[in-house]
């Protein structure tokens, strides 16, 4: 292991983060309020550990694959760590626990909070708590990338373990370049959003939040209804665009590039697209009779099939109220998630698409034993290291899954609550059903369970092998010790 690199790395990421804590420190300012004073303390102790770590450059900059992972890895973690510190000091959240599960939510864009009065928290700590979804919605690293040169073309290594989907694509020859356009787009959704919102009456703090957790697909409120208390040319706002947050960047270079028709060749997003369309029309036909009419029915059904196959996790209605079918609908969506490439969680549509076709694929061998046929995305054939990590990515998966259930179940909740709160973390959503549904929250757990939710939400988001190859004694090695064949 590349110790050296490493820790240089984390430098450079404790320096941003030290810029990023500003941020809320200058709100507290314009707010006139106190609760400004302990980020600019934290931000103060990240830059003197982060000039620490980068005073000397190593005399080794190549990052491999393992050291990519456990860079990432470690990376999540340390942001996480510090930025819950000001919620402590400020004692907007006084058990450190209950702020790094805040934490970890906020960068993982996951949305699940363990308040129950968020309207009582300062200005400074609801901006940190959205920001931090619009800082983790694209990644850190594909940030840093797009500004500095750290270590030439290994950062493909660190844009592999950080990138949500099954692979990683580059959209021009240099990741750099790529990452510029990525940020590009990312910030220019953003802005959008930000601009229409005010336009449509919302205040510009409000605007700021809505738009970080929407493009970031985070999902943190600021008003204890979410966004039932909005009206409804802004919740059709908001629906559009955490549906445009959820499909893969791709798309919008192809778009950018003039190339219209590889863009709708896509196959993930046409599914992905299908899948709203038709869980909108389902769950609207199921929960008419709870409406007015039609339209809130159907208004209410888009907000939240967008907000949960997105995993942005807001609400306008509490679902955990509507019938069966519509919650199993939904549930159904955790799972499945957005597209790979985009800012959206869950198992991604991709990878369903390739599992999918891996079955057609085994059961036509079954019956035509000597048939040659090759599993294609795009026009494309989809290579054999795609389908092995497709694979063993659903059996980590789903041994977490089960694991994570099995201990938070000590708490002795329902079921349905014990879960749905595991795959709302895993899956990066949000809100669950019963006691941790979108009008509840996640206080309720013990302190047990709320670091198992805590590693579920960073496992899902750095999409479980960066998380996982930490355990691994094999990771700690010194490179003189490892294999010419790794190093090659």
């Amino acid at each position: 292991m590349n110790y050296s690199m490493v820790l240089y790395i984390l430098g450079y990421i404790l320096q941003f983060e030290s810029a990023f804590l500003m941020l809320p420190a200058l709100v507290s300012l314009i707010y006139q309020e106190e609760a400004g004073i302990p980020f600019v303390i934290t931000a103060a102790i990240c830059l003197v550990l982060g000039i620490v770590f980068t005073h000397k450059k190593p005399s080794s900059s190549t990052v491999y694959t393992r050291e990519g992972f456990v860079t990432v890895a470690l990376s999540w973690i340390v942001m996480s760590i510090f930025g819950a510190i000001p919620f402590v000091w400020n004692g907007d959240i006084p058990y450190y626990v209950d702020a790094l599960f805040e934490t970890v939510s906020g960068f993982t864009t996951t949305g699940s909070s363990i308040l129950s009065d968020v309207e009582s928290l300062s200005h400074a700590s609801l901006f940190w708590r959205s920001f931090s979804h619009w800082i983790g919605g694209m990644g850190v690293f594909v940030f840093i990338m797009s500004i500095l040169p750290l270590m030439g073309g290994s950062t493909i290594n660190l844009m592999k373990a950080e990138s949500p989907g099954p692979s990683v694509s580059r959209l021009v020859p240099h990741i750099k370049d790529t990452a510029k356009i990525l940020y590009g787009i990312y910030l220019a959704i953003t802005l959008l959003e930000i601009v229409i919102l005010c336009a449509l009456g919302m205040p510009l703090f409000e605007s700021l939040l809505t738009s970080f957790g929407t493009t970031g697909t985070g999902g943190f409120g600021f008003r204890n209804d979410s966004f039932a208390s909005f009206s409804p040319a802004i919740q059709n706002t908001v629906t559009t665009f955490m549906i445009l947050s959820g499909i893969n960047y791709t798309f919008y270079f192809c778009i950018l590039s003039r190339r219209i028709k590889d863009a709708f060749r896509i196959e993930e997003v046409r599914w992905y697209l299908f899948l709203i369309f038709a869980s909108v029309g389902m769950i609207t036909y199921n929960i008419r009779p709870l409406y007015a009419n039609t339209r809130d029915a159907l208004r209410n059904a888009f907000f939240q099939v967008g907000a949960i196959i997105t995993t942005t996790g807001y609400s306008t209605a509490d679902f955990d109220m509507w019938p069966a079918l519509s919650q199993t609908i939904l549930v159904t969506l955790m799972f499945v998630g957005a597209c790979a490439g985009s800012t959206g969680g869950g198992m991604k549509v991709s990878r369903l698409v390739i599992l999918f076709k891996t079955i057609r694929k085994e059961l036509s061998l079954i019956i035509h034993p000597r048939e040659i046929r090759k599993i294609r995305m795009d026009g494309h054939v989809v290579e054999h290291s795609t389908l092995r990590s497709t694979n063993v990515f659903l059996v980590i998966y789903f041994i977490l899954l089960m694991l994570s259930t099995l201990i938070i179940s000590l708490d002795e909740f329902d079921f349905t609550t014990n879960f749905t709160a595991v795959v709302s973390c895993l899956n990066n959503i949000g809100p669950g059903l019963n006691r941790v549904g979108p009008a509840q929250n996640f206080s309720i757990f013990s302190p047990l369970s709320k670091v198992v939710l805590i590693f579920d939400m960073l496992a899902g988001r750095l999409e479980l092998f960066p998380l996982m190859i930490l355990f691994m004694p094999s990771t700690w090695r010194e490179i003189g010790r490892a294999s010419c064949r790794e190093r090659v």
